[in-house]
């Protein structure tokens, strides 16, 4: 029982993670964009760090809206560049943003007393600490964008689905979701965590199925699974959480691969 009521939190929290960055996963991965959540997720770090370098709390409503600002700077950036990919590909540009913010962010660390302490918890973040407070304020949040993008469905999938007649303006929208989603999630699981979330399920799910509502599924069940194995050998092996649940969501795809191919040829 106690370890049931350790744990509760930080997997109700895990299945919130998921749920949301599975179905923007299976979007990333459509428009061929599969380091924007990287990219995207140091920029919220920057804007965080440059908060906490003005002396606002870490986890205040402040340095919320600071790393919000940041994040919805690159997409409005990257919804702008989509329109010269003819020319520059995308994951080019991704791969800018992401170094230089990177790099900014080490220059501001470097400005900090602590500054050791931040960059690891950007990285694992805090997923076994977490709170019911956290996960009613972030499942309040990502429940909003959910039904944004349930509403305006049709648009977004248009936009992610056909590039040649894709709207900068939905563009924008679904970057500027996308933002609001791992400025929220950063903060709670860090970077690596993050990336786990997004691109693991939705990768092994498209390997399994051709039907986005069957790859859901299939995404929120290994998320599930996974998280549960991540963290009871985290508590049980005393392990970082964050980064222990990277290894076994990563090792996933990495060890099956030739079965998860072999399935995948079998069913086209």
């Amino acid at each position: 029982m106690e370890v049931i009521s350790f744990l509760a939190a930080p997997f109700v929290m895990c299945l919130i993670l998921v749920g949301i960055h599975c179905y923007l996963g299976l979007h990333v991965l459509r428009r061929g964009v599969i380091f924007v959540d990287l990219s995207l997720a140091q920029v919220a770090s920057l804007g965080s760090t440059v908060a906490l370098l003005l002396h606002l709390d870490h986890h205040s409503g402040l340095n919320y809206f600071v790393s919000l600002g940041f994040t919805f700077v690159a997409a409005a950036y990257f919804a702008w560049a989509k329109k010269f990919e003819k020319y520059i590909s995308q994951e080019v540009l991704i791969a800018l943003v992401y170094a230089f913010a990177s790099s900014a962010v080490i220059l501001v660390v470097n400005m900090m007393a602590h500054g050791a302490e931040h960059i690891k918890e950007i990285l694992i973040g805090k997923i076994l600490w977490v709170t019911w407070a956290d996960v009613i304020k972030t499942g309040v949040i990502y429940s909003i964008v959910a039904i944004i993008h349930y509403i305006f469905r049709k648009q977004i999938l248009r936009s992610t689905l056909d590039k040649n007649n894709s709207s900068a303006f939905w563009d924008f929208i679904f970057f500027s979701l996308f933002g609001v989603v791992i400025t929220s999630s950063v903060g709670i699981a860090g970077i690596l965590l993050v990336f786990s979330f997004l691109v693991v399920p939705a990768l092994i799910s498209t390997l399994l199925s051709h039907s986005i509502r069957s790859q859901l599924l299939i995404g929120w069940g290994i998320g599930l699974v996974l998280s549960l194995l991540g963290m009871a050998l985290s508590y049980f092996y005393d392990l970082p959480a964050g980064a222990i649940i990277v290894v076994v969501f990563t090792i996933v795809p990495i060890v099956l691969l030739p079965l998860l191919v072999k399935i995948k040829i079998s069913r086209t």
